[in-house]
């Protein structure tokens, strides 16, 4: 696999429905190296600091060949940074990744601790009020990652997969399970048992209270 775009995105404001407010979602490729820290990539603006960035959700990383199931499915090119990732890498397919799974971009190395649950303001961003229902019919998430060893990419640098060796859950059930109003405390207690990202791991866990509370 190889970086093949780097993208930061400037404040600027969306109207989504009736509402106007900030976003950075609109990412545009870097031309030059870019230095990712703990907290994300430099120059690049998280403005809903509820439900974005922060350390366990620093990187937000998408794949080629989901673009490309995109392209053809839309019927037009979508590009890097059109679904406000930080990092395009080809090759990449999240919804075979497990949370705890590590990538190694050029000397900088991430770990995968949620997917990106679609929202009002991607649905905005595409253009499509329907689009984050589509988004969660087609289960092709992208990756949030939290930093674990800082550094400086750029495109073209490799990246190489270290998969992570404990009990964990997939991608694509932690994202399915957020749409389940009661998943059941083995489900929620296989989640919390992962490197899950915090603001996960805070939903799971008040889900569990309820769900032992009704027991």
């Amino acid at each position: 696999m190889e970086l093949i775009s780097i993208n930061t995105g400037r404040v600027r404001t969306i109207h989504a429905g009736k509402e106007t407010r900030l976003t950075g979602i609109y990412k545009q490729p870097a031309s030059l190296p870019v230095e990712i820290g703990e907290l994300g990539l430099r120059g690049d603006a998280i403005c809903d600091v509820e439900n974005h960035g922060g350390p366990d959700q620093a990187v937000y990383v998408y794949g080629s060949p989901d673009y490309a199931w995109w392209s053809q499915t839309l019927g037009y090119e979508v590009g890097p940074g059109s679904f406000g990732e930080n990092l395009t890498i080809s090759e990449l397919e999240s919804a075979r990744f497990n949370i705890g799974d590590r990538l190694h971009v050029g000397e900088v190395i991430l770990e995968v601790t949620a997917p990106r649950i679609p929202c009002s303001t991607l649905a905005a961003r595409m253009g499509d009020p329907t689009f984050a229902k589509r988004y969660r019919q087609a289960e092709r998430p992208g990756l949030y990652c939290r930093v674990l060893r800082t550094g400086t990419v750029q495109t073209g640098d490799p990246v190489s997969v270290e998969p992570y060796p404990g009990e964990t859950v997939s991608v694509l059930e932690m994202f399915r399970e957020y749409y389940q109003p009661d998943p059941g405390e083995a489900a929620l207690r296989r989640l919390l048992a992962a490197p899950i990202a915090a603001r996960a791991r805070a939903e799971q866990e008040e889900k569990l209270k309820k769900a032992l509370y009704n027991d």
